[in-house]
């Protein structure tokens, strides 16, 4: 029994120990996916940030197309990204391949003519093309020796051109159109596009402007919220000779960065003779389509039109509904009533002030002293709100308040009903087109032979540079490594840290600055949360008592074992003697009751003591040893032979208890109590 109790307890001491490590445990681990899941949340919160901001420093639009075949030099320079500014060796680019057209302006304007012809249809201090352009070098971000094209003046009309090395022909090479702009202080309205003039032999360069016939305009251009990418080719009719302009679709990106971000962006055109046409922006595809196809208005006209000569008939009905002829306006039905009556319901309010108006002359108020009665009349005080008004429900003649009439139906109408004469909308009938024509193949422009930029615009400084004009990709794609690879390399290196980047952003959006405190605040304060000591719960203060088991040793383990099992012995010889003292007792006591009975008396026997006894004749039928507690009163009904034994045996007990009670907190061993059991 004892060898029981002392298991159980152990198998006790040890389930707590292991809820509690447990509980210790598994709180620490979610502390730690806490923090971790907060420290991915504040990387989330940090890249929207930066996003949000309009951080570009990647040039995301690069993710199609890589800037191919840099030169020895540009790939070989070692660029210091912590550094403010980055040294380059600037060489002027050179075309690798068969070209029609380079300019890098690194020589000045060699080659380039001033227009000084008039606008038509405009004043001639208007019309005049006298805005000025400079030959010089970036503002921001520039490459030493790098220069452009820059437009200086404001609200000024501007035209330059120059002659091609030698004319394209549109017959069975791709048209590849090349350069680049900076709108160095961004762009409220302006264009930046460039035209190529068509060949014809009256062309003089000295004449260009806005009437002069171009083949394709190309190139970027806003007004306003109006961000536009033009594509523009004249195409000739094959029927009447004249020609009409077709605009490309508009491209599905948002351009507006392009515009604002003061940065060099490079537009490149590639126009193939299978009629298709790719349009990119920093070597990225933003807009293609085919020139059949993708074109507003279409090249080819429709084979039909309506018949301007077709009339609708007087008799033609299009409406799908009618009146109900057959309706009639019920007898009921009063068109008189009004909408609104008074309340007769209403009462006036009590303290209503009927003689009293709602605004009376200021009292406070004086006559200007300039106030002229002659010019300006007689001269009344302005009027106030009347205070007696304030405090009162209201002042003035009272008017019952208006509601609904539950009479009012208005204007009758009847009912509206399927047309049974519906006829449709109608529409012209169709007849061939006269001015029909199909063509095929309206890559086959009319020839270039010159290049020119007619603009007009609201800010200035805008940078064009490194103009190129061929039919091979790889040419082009070396050409722009050459020139705009360095300028975004130059600039890539000036870009401001990753702090600078968001405290701009700040700026714009403030907002973003609780984003920033909440970022940095909450895993402070989860640290204190979890980390600075607290009260403890109810859930462990059963753990801190005394009484808790100390981690041992197998050693100690084994010697307490080994005194324990001594003590069990000890305890099992008192139980024995005890038990031989309790039957002789017992034998005693019958004696005493037949006794009795033979006196012709009965002798009390307490229910404790006939439950004892049958106790005694149960465990003596069953061979067990009970372990009997006596309660005071039943030691007063013993034998003054039997209360020496008792006490013995109570000693006893109360000295191992005291004992045991002694040893806890000691250590697991000690903290189990012997107790003895009774049997019910």
């Amino acid at each position: 029994m004892a060898g029981i109790q002392y298991t159980e307890g152990r198998g006790v001491e040890v389930q707590r120990l292991t809820h509690f490590h447990c509980a210790t445990t598994n709180q620490v681990i979610q502390i730690t996916k806490m923090i971790f899941q907060w420290d991915w949340l504040c990387l989330g919160v940090l890249i929207i940030s930066s996003v949000t901001a309009g951080i570009e420093n990647e040039e995301n639009l690069d993710a199609d197309v890589e800037v191919e075949n840099f030169d020895k030099q540009s790939q070989e320079a070692d660029v210091d990204r912590e550094k403010s500014s980055i040294q380059v060796v600037y060489q002027t680019p050179k075309p690798t391949g068969e070209v029609y057209f380079t300019e890098t302006f690194d020589e000045g304007l060699s080659g380039w003519v001033l227009s000084v012809t008039l606008k038509e249809d405009m004043d001639d201090n208007v019309a005049k093309y006298d805005g000025r352009w400079e030959v010089e070098e970036l503002k921001e971000n520039a490459v030493p020796g790098d220069k452009g094209l820059v437009l200086k003046s404001v609200a000024k009309y501007h035209a330059i051109s120059a002659m091609l090395t030698k004319a394209f022909f549109f017959d069975d090479k791709p048209l590849i159109v090349q350069y680049e702009v900076n709108f160095q202080k961004g762009i409220d309205c302006g264009g930046a596009y460039i035209k190529l003039l068509s060949s014809s032999n009256d062309l003089n360069l000295e004449y260009f402007f806005d009437k002069t016939p171009y083949t394709i305009m190309f190139g970027p251009d806003k007004c306003g919220e109006d961000y536009k990418l033009h594509f523009i080719f004249r195409h000739k009719n094959p029927k009447t000779g004249e020609y009409d302009e077709k605009h490309a679709e508009r491209p599905d990106v948002d351009l507006k960065k392009f515009y604002l971000d003061k940065k060099t962006h490079l537009y490149t055109l590639v126009l193939k003779p299978d009629d298709t046409f790719e349009i990119l922006i920093d070597q990225t595809v933003v807009s293609k389509g085919n020139l059949l196809e993708n074109m507003i208005p279409p090249v080819n006209p429709s084979k039909e039109i309506e018949d301007p000569t077709d009339k609708k008939p007087d008799d033609w009905d299009e409406r799908p509904k009618i009146p109900d002829p057959n309706a009639v306006k019920p007898d009921d039905w009063d068109e008189d009533e009004p909408a609104k009556i008074e309340d007769p319901d209403a009462v006036k309010p009590e303290g209503w002030l009927d003689d009293e108006p709602q605004y009376v002359p200021d009292p406070n108020a004086r006559k200007p002293k300039d106030w002229d009665e002659e010019m300006d009349g007689e001269w009344e005080a302005p009027q106030i709100p009347n205070p007696k008004c304030e405090t009162a429900p209201g002042c003035g003649e009272w008017v019952r308040p208006m509601k609904n009439n539950p009479k009012y139906k208005g204007k009758w109408r009847a009912p509206m009903i399927d047309n049974p004469n519906y006829q449709g909308i109608w529409s012209p009938r169709k007849i061939p087109n006269p001015d029909y024509f199909e063509d095929l193949h309206p890559f086959k422009m009319t020839t270039v032979s010159a290049i020119g930029l007619e603009l007009w615009s609201m800010t200035s400084d805008i940078y064009f540079d490194n103009f190129i004009i061929c039919s091979e990709k790889e040419v082009a794609d070396r050409w722009a490594a050459d020139s705009w690879g360095l300028k975004k390399l130059v600039a890539s290196a000036n870009e401001p840290g990753m702090f600078s980047q968001l405290v701009t952003a700040a700026e714009e959006h403030p907002w973003l600055w609780v984003l920033y405190i909440l970022t940095l605040a909450l895993p402070v304060g989860l640290s204190v949360l979890f980390c600075w000591p607290g009260k403890k719960s109810d859930e462990y203060i059963d753990f801190k008592k005394t009484d808790v088991s100390k981690q041992i040793t197998k050693e100690e383990l084994k010697e307490e074992t080994e005194k324990f099992e001594d003590e069990l012995e000890e305890e099992k010889e008192n139980e024995d003697t005890g038990e031989d003292e309790r039957r002789e007792m017992e034998e005693t006591k019958r004696e005493l009751i037949k006794d009795t009975k033979k006196m012709g008396r009965e002798a009390p026997i307490s229910e404790d003591e006939g439950e004892g006894g049958e106790d005694i004749y149960d465990d003596e039928e069953e061979n067990e040893v009970p372990e009997l507690i006596y309660d005071d009163e039943e030691e007063n009904e013993i034998a003054d032979g039997s209360q020496e034994g008792d006490r013995s045996n109570k000693s006893d007990s109360e000295n191992e208890k005291k004992e045991a009670d002694e040893g806890m907190g000691d250590n697991p061993l000690k903290s189990v109590r012997k107790r003895r059991v009774r049997k019910d």
